[in-house]
């Protein structure tokens, strides 16, 4: 007798997620239920959430696209100040780098801001036009922090490749451009650096995450979800938003999926295009969602609890 198609599909899940949970002897990492956060002042209200980073005081900052596109939160969710006003025309990627100073891409005006943690802006990278010249981005994504405070920039929606600065904003190098193969992408629209020193780009439409060392030698790639964000946490545990399936991934040290959380959904818990994501001191989980509008704080759970 046949065996129901829905039945095939759950066992094939539940081996699934046991096969991912075993990929890695690690214990998992438990959070307790979704909140919304974040306090807005009286008439403000949220535009699409792009991204959310965590300054060195816990501080929470959501960089959303509507008026008061960056705004700062206590770890509480109290609103403190709001910045980015004068230059901020489409939010997308935000990171913090070691000195607390925020850095933001803007896919509308093709542009990275660095910014002050008060709001002061530092830095401008790219010309306002969309081009591939040294100066030019064609709507940059992200960011990532590299040895000796090296900036490598995900650029991003036009330009397929990955460019690197000094930390004074000089032209370094670049490398990629749009295509299938090792090497090349298509949407670079994540990048961070792990413990281990290897970049990290999120290849989005290539359902990858490519490896390459400081100076821009491909290395390795994973295959799986979709990478729209990622961000770690204290431990060096890698978390992934995959806007296409509406979850959060935990990935092993070898681009294992050990956990998930999510699905599509505006209750507690689910998500409408996780877009972007940020960890706290504490291990907390925090999630930008696109087309839900908000912000999702997910509490980290004691070991053993």
């Amino acid at each position: 007798m046949p065996v129901p198609v829905r039945l095939f599909q759950a066992i094939w899940l539940l081996v699934f997620a046991i096969d991912a949970l075993a990929s890695d002897d690690v214990a998992p990492v438990e959070f307790s239920p979704a909140k919304v956060f974040g306090q807005l002042p009286a008439g403000w209200t949220l535009g699409a959430c792009s991204a959310v980073a965590i300054g060195p005081a816990d501080e929470v900052y959501v960089f959303h696209r509507g008026q008061h596109p960056i705004l700062c939160f206590d770890s509480e969710g109290k609103f403190q100040r709001s910045f980015g006003d004068d230059e901020i025309h489409t939010a997308h990627g935000l990171r913090v780098d070691a000195d607390g100073a925020l850095w933001a891409t803007d896919i509308g005006n093709h542009r990275v801001f660095k910014f002050e943690s008060a709001g002061k802006l530092l830095l401008t990278l790219g010309t306002g036009q969309p081009g591939s010249g040294r100066e030019q981005f064609d709507r940059p994504t992200d960011v990532a922090f590299g040895p000796q405070g090296a900036i490598y920039v995900a650029d991003g929606y036009g330009n397929s490749r990955v460019v690197q600065f000094s930390p004074s904003g000089a032209y370094l190098r670049e490398w990629g451009r749009k295509g299938k193969r090792l090497g090349e992408f298509n949407l670079p629209h994540a990048a961070l650096f792990d413990p281990q020193g290897r970049l990290l780009i999120g290849d989005r439409e290539n359902n990858r995450i490519q490896i390459f060392d400081a100076d821009g030698k491909f290395q390795q790639a994973w295959r799986g979800p979709a990478p729209y964000g990622l961000a770690q946490d204290r431990d060096g545990n890698l978390f992934l938003a995959d806007g296409r399936a509406n979850k959060v991934l935990l990935l092993s040290q070898d681009g294992k999926v050990r956990q998930s959380w999510g699905g599509p959904g505006t209750a507690p818990g689910r998500f409408s295009m996780p877009h972007m994501l940020a960890l706290d001191s504490e291990g907390n989980l925090y999630v930008a969602e696109v087309n839900g509008r908000r912000v999702q704080k997910f509490a980290r759970q004691p070991a053993g609890r």
